[in-house]
């Protein structure tokens, strides 16, 4: 009994220290049915998001194809931060600079981008969102919290479609070395279930 215990308080501490590391890599798979409203285009996208709080970095790296017309802006959206009043809205805010984070590929149906922004700057973020949050620093706060909740999501907006054309919530990509552990972890529990129903 001693040793399932012990063995269970290990892999607990051990997916507990891994789940609070830092930085963070979200995830989105853009696509017309994600937006709201919903839409037919055959366009596609992955957006990969990074978050690092404690070096004040976001990290972005997305690739779209198969818009049905030229992209006019790309951005992160943030439901129920700062300015949103509407809790039961599917259409938050733009956190980020708008009309598109600086050197994406305006003007174009496929493309990708890669950028670094510092979280500290005012120019990662929309003026608004700053002023509504009330400040870089909690604009920062509001922007990660509104990311590791899953309340933000990658937008791309296009001539044909300006209230965006494909989009997605991002959500968690499992670190290898959290995956490994939750493996282990289930393999752990399976072996104390299969002793206790000897």
């Amino acid at each position: 009994m001693r040793i399932r215990l012990a063995l269970l308080a290990l892999m607990l501490a051990a997916f507990s220290n891994t789940v609070t590391a830092s930085p963070t890599t979200f995830v989105g798979f853009l696509n017309g049915l994600n937006e709201s409203p919903t839409n037919t285009s055959p366009g596609t996208g992955t957006a990969f998001v990074t978050i690092d709080p404690v070096a004040h970095l976001l990290y972005v790296n997305v690739s779209f194809t198969g818009l049905t017309s030229l992209n006019t802006a790309a951005h992160i959206h943030v439901i129920n931060g700062p300015g949103d009043t509407d809790t039961t809205d599917t259409l938050g805010p733009v956190a980020t600079t708008t009309p598109t984070f600086t050197g994406f590929p305006s003007g174009f149906t496929q493309g990708t981008f890669v950028a670094t922004f510092d979280t500290t700057q005012a120019s990662t973020y929309r003026a608004g969102f700053i002023t509504s949050a009330g400040g870089i620093a909690q604009a920062e706060a509001a922007l990660f919290a509104g990311i590791t909740d899953g309340r933000a999501y990658f937008n791309i907006h296009t001539t044909n479609f300006p209230g965006g054309e494909i989009r997605d919530f991002l959500t968690p990509v499992p670190e290898p070395s959290t995956f490994a552990l939750t493996i282990t972890s289930l393999v752990g529990f399976a072996v104390l279930r299969r002793r206790g129903s000897r």
